[in-house]
Parts: structure tokens; C-alpha cells; sequence
């Protein structure tokens, strides 16, 4: 007897006449006359069950832990669509293993249930097969990337999850040191100081699949605790690490999905593409750019008569029934929520005449102009904003131009659109007037721009840059600084003290001292890619343990009160509890 055990999804017509043992959930039960039929299902997929005696069959129910044995036979009526549906397992021994409650969501594909309770069973919810494909590339990625890095001499190494407190852009999740009372650990927000000290100790090529934690605000791509594919290497110029990006994703996308992805990349400037789509990560796989649109000044309306204002806008095409008072107001809103002193106009064109809420301000002469300087047909609208803030203003109508890439479904989703984002600026202005790092203050400021570095710091490019997919950032790097003065220089320009950064760097720059090689590096998302290559935009669906927008997890109740001794233990006194 051929006794063995074989995953379901993956029995066949070539197995007909073999006796097997199978193991699984019990999906879904029909009796039929005096058969009864169970769709058993496990990791691979769905194998059907016939069982002839329903002495055997009637103390099974949905979930329940099934072993079984039996033989496999051809199918009187095929399922096309089921990948087992050619054949069935006519069952001669079945085993109980573990009896189940009736479960509080469907276990399928399409399930009723809401998030917060797909998230408090989420040992139930990873059994719907869609969850389980997710997880499944994601595993793919990992297994590609090790190879890949593996084939280029890279060395996997781990970096310390206790850490020093750093100023990386968010903050903190600090852990209270037992042994030192008042003295703590900093999750890492990500490896960045210990891989540049790995290229100070002469390893040359690391990378790590490395665990991050950020306390911020959530979002639907964005956890407490996330994953980075981290990666640095020695002796690079940044066109061989732009070439590598390249090669690399390219590889994942073959490994993962087959798929052939077409090199050299797309190359825009930040510069270009602020001024294009209005963000640092475009989705550009639909046109309706960002313009200029000077010739407006022309009208008699103060906010575009204002010198210190630029005038920016899009023209999106058969909107004009769309625009109603109710519908610019919500535009309006988008655009302020990005520069609250913007002033925001739609101008419609119907029935041959422009329409809008400043057409007073308008001569018949401005009128016909803009007719034909914007080339406007029926049911064309432009939107208009006007603000002293280039960036916030184009930033607004960069929302805009995705919100109604969306509306209008001019988005292809079946393609992937693959950019470098380059020369970031190496500073930026704070909101309360501060200079600070754009990316982090160990990224290498352009050759061309370091006459800049002391007398306009807002003026330097950064040798930074981006990986874009379809609008969204899954990979950031930059060359980095490897020269002690430099380090220096730009820790004064960011007004940090030298204690200050003796306090929080001080191990970092004294490696400095002793010999640095030209390093750069990146860090690419693992759960973002994940979310690409499994069309998802909930950063939760990739994640098997995820935290809820609260960054609460609601099956295991994290975070919790803990006991007072374990406080006593830390030096640490809470004074007031939030009521949870």
C-alpha cells in the first residue's frame, strides 16, 4: 500500500488509484443523498472528500482538524475551477484531531467580517488563502534576496536592537534599563550608524533583513514595527549603486512574479518631480502634470495679481459636471490641508463659456485667452491655486492630481511604473524655521554644491535617492559621509552642540578618525514591496501579526499595564494611566 502524505492542492489526475494520507480544515460539508462531500482544505489548497458511510462523516463540523486517509479517484463532474477538480479522495479511514467552535469570521477569500475582528482572530484570519498567498511572497522575497546578495559576496549580519537614543526623524520606543535605573534603550528606527561602522570595520558589502521601530502616527502603509531589506557597501560611486537597485528589483521581479522589468529605470531630478507631480514619490502611470500657469496674473484677482505668489494648477479633463460648489469646497479642503494660505479656484468650461467662482474678476478678452492659451473643450476644468509656498502648494496639487487619477480611473493597475527619485536637497526647513536633515545627517552633500554647505545650506543637493513603484517609496539611500570634518560641518550647520553630539555620536565620530572608505548605501521596504507584487494597499494584510491604526494589537491586547513589581524593578513611577 502506497501510504504517504501529500499536500492537497497538489493531488492529480497522476495520483488516481494511489491510497493517501491527507491532513487539513474542513472548509465546507454537502450531503448528497447518502454521500457526503467535505472540501479539505490546507496550505496548498482544496482536495474534496467522499464519504459513503455517515456513521463516519456525522460528527464533523466547519474547522474541524481532519486526518485522512483514502483513495484517489476521477471526478464523475470537474471543478475548472478548482486546481484539485479533476479528481476526489473517496475516504476509507477518517481521524478527528481537533474539534472547532463556529468561528467568528467566514475562513475564505471574501469574508464579512471588519478589520478590528479579522485582527483580534488573526489566527483565523490567516487561514483564508489570501493571507496565506501574501505571506507566501513575501517568503519569496526573502528567499530571493538571500540569494541574490549571497551570489555578490554580501555578509548578513545582525545589528543591535538596544541601542542608543539617535535623532533619525521619528520618535523613539525606549526601553527602560533594569540594571541602570534612569538610563534607557532605543529601539532601532533603523540599522543607519551600526551598517556605516560595519564599512568602517572593512566588511565592504553587508545586508540585513532588519526589524525597525518608528512611534508614529499610522496609516495604511505604515506600522509601529516594520522591515527593512538593509544594504550597504564600500568602494561605490552612486551610478554602481542605482545600477545595483536596478538588477536587484529586477531579480525579485522574476523570482517572484515572472515578470521581465525593462532597464535602465526612469531618472527624475526631486526638483522635477515637485515640479511635475507635485511629490517625491509620483505615480506616473497617468499623465495630467502639474503647470504654471503665469498667463493667469493677466486677471484682475488679487491673490493672482500678488508677485510673491506662484500660480500652479492642473487641467483634468470631462469634470466640469462634477465640480459642484459641495465637490471644489472638498478640493479646497485637500489643498489647504497641505498650504492653509493657498487660494484654490476651479475654472469650468460649459457651453462653450468659462464658469467659476472668479469669472467676475474676468474681461471677455481674459476669458477668450484662456480658452486658447489652455486649449479648453466642454467638461474641461482647470484647477487653479495660487501661494507663496512653491512647495506646500505643489505638494497640495499633487494630492489633487491623484485623488482625481483615482476618481477617474486613468490609473493602470495592471502595470508597474518604475522611477529614481535623485539629487534630494541635503537640508530643508523646519516649521519652526530650523534647518534639519532631509534624510538623515550622515548623507553625503553633492561635490558640485559644497561651496553652498555654510553660506546657503537650503541650496545643497544630497547624493540621496529614491526608489518610486507605482507612487509609492519602497527603497531610499544615499552616499555617505566618510570624512571627520565633513561630519562635523554638518552637525554645525544643523545646530547641534558638541556635547550634543558627543552625547548621541560620539562613538560614531571617533571611528571617523581612524579611517573611513567612500560608503553608500539603502534600505528597501520589505512590507511596501510586499503590498506591490500582492496588489494590496493595507500594509496589514502583508504583516502576519499586525498592529491596528491605534498601533494596539487586538488579539494579544499590546500594549498593557504591567505589574508594579516590574516597575519597581525599572526605577520607573507611572503617575497616571490612561483609561484603555
Amino acid at each position: 500500500m502506497d501510504l504517504e502524505r501529500t499536500r492537497n492542492g497538489e493531488i492529480s489526475l497522476k495520483d488516481e488509484g494511489r491510497t493517501l494520507k491527507v491532513y487539513g480544515f474542513a472548509k465546507r460539508i454537502r450531503k448528497l443523498g447518502g454521500l457526503t462531500f467535505i472540501d479539505l482544505r490546507d496550505r496548498s489548497g482544496i482536495v474534496q472528500l467522499v464519504i459513503k458511510d455517515e456513521e463516519v462523516a456525522k460528527n464533523v463540523h466547519h474547522e474541524y482538524v481532519l486526518e485522512v486517509e483514502g483513495v484517489v479517484r476521477r471526478r464523475e463532474n470537474a471543478n475548472a475551477n478548482l486546481k484539485t477538480g479533476e479528481i476526489e479522495i473517496e475516504v476509507t479511514h477518517l481521524n478527528i484531531l481537533s474539534e472547532a467552535k463556529t468561528t467568528p469570521l467566514i475562513i475564505d477569500d471574501k469574508t464579512d467580517a471588519l478589520e478590528d475582528v479579522r485582527l483580534k482572530y488573526r489566527y483565523l484570519d490567516l487561514r483564508r488563502p489570501i493571507n496565506q498567498e501574501r505571506l507566501r511572497v513575501r517568503h519569496q522575497i526573502k528567499m530571493s534576496v538571500h540569494r541574490y546578495l549571497d551570489s555578490l559576496g554580501f555578509y548578513e549580519i545582525e545589528t543591535p536592537i538596544l541601542n542608543l537614543s539617535t535623532p533619525e526623524g521619528a520618535r523613539d520606543y525606549l526601553v527602560p534599563s533594569r540594571l541602570h535605573h534612569g538610563a534607557f534603550y532605543a529601539l532601532p528606527q533603523s540599522p543607519q550608524i551600526f551598517k556605516q561602522l560595519l564599512m568602517v570595520g572593512g566588511l565592504e558589502r553587508y545586508y540585513q533583513i532588519a526589524r525597525c521601530f518608528r512611534d508614529e502616527d499610522l496609516r495604511a502603509d505604515r506600522q509601529p514595527e516594520f522591515t527593512q531589506i538593509d544594504i550597504e557597501m564600500s568602494f561605490i560611486t552612486q551610478e554602481e549603486i542605482l545600477k545595483f537597485i536596478e538588477n536587484f528589483i529586477s531579480t525579485l521581479f522574476k523570482d517572484v512574479l515572472s515578470l521581465d522589468i525593462k532597464k535602465p529605470f526612469k531618472r527624475l531630478t526631486y526638483e522635477e518631480a515637485i515640479r511635475r507631480y507635485g511629490s517625491d514619490k509620483p505615480d506616473t502611470r497617468f499623465a495630467m502634470e502639474i503647470e504654471d500657469y503665469d498667463d493667469l496674473r493677466k486677471i484682475d484677482f488679487a491673490p493672482f495679481k500678488d508677485e510673491s505668489h506662484r500660480i500652479r494648477g492642473i487641467k483634468v479633463h470631462d469634470v466640469a459636471h462634477l465640480t459642484s460648489r459641495k465637490v471644489i469646497d472638498e478640493e479646497t479642503s485637500l489643498i489647504h490641508k497641505y498650504d492653509k494660505n493657498a487660494t484654490f479656484v476651479a475654472i469650468k468650461m460649459e457651453n462653450g463659456e468659462i464658469v467659476s467662482s472668479i469669472a467676475k474678476f474676468m474681461s471677455d478678452e481674459d476669458k477668450l485667452n484662456i480658452i486658447k492659451d489652455y486649449d479648453l473643450k466642454d467638461g474641461d476644468v482647470l484647477f487653479v491655486a495660487a501661494s507663496s509656498n512653491y512647495q506646500r502648494l505643489s505638494n497640495g496639487l499633487g494630492a489633487l492630481r491623484l485623488k482625481y487619477g483615482e476618481k477617474l480611473s486613468l490609473i493602470d493597475k495592471n502595470i508597474f511604473d518604475i522611477l529614481f527619485i535623485i539629487d534630494f536637497p541635503l537640508f530643508e526647513r523646519a516649521e519652526d524655521g530650523s534647518i534639519t536633515s532631509t534624510h538623515h545627517p550622515f548623507t553625503r552633500p553633492h561635490d558640485e554644491d559644497l561651496k553652498y554647505l555654510e553660506s546657503d545650506p537650503l541650496k545643497v543637493r544630497a547624493y540621496a535617492y529614491d526608489l518610486v513603484i507605482n507612487g509609492q517609496e519602497t527603497c531610499s539611500g544615499s552616499m555617505r559621509i566618510y570624512r571627520s570634518d565633513m561630519q562635523q560641518l554638518i552637525f554645525k550647520i544643523l545646530g547641534l552642540s558638541k556635547e550634543e553630539v558627543e552625547r548621541r555620536f560620539g562613538f560614531f565620530v571617533d571611528a571617523f578618525k581612524y579611517g573611513t572608505p567612500p560608503h553608500g548605501g539603502m534600505a528597501f521596504g520589505l512590507d511596501r514591496l510586499t503590498m506591490l507584487f500582492t496588489k494590496t494597499d493595507n500594509i496589514r494584510d502583508v504583516i502576519a501579526f499586525p498592529k491596528n491604526l491605534n498601533a494596539v494589537c487586538p488579539m494579544s491586547h499590546a500594549p498593557s499595564r504591567v505589574d508594579e513589581k516590574q516597575l519597581t524593578d525599572l526605577g520607573i513611577a507611572v503617575t497616571d494611566y490612561e483609561n484603555n
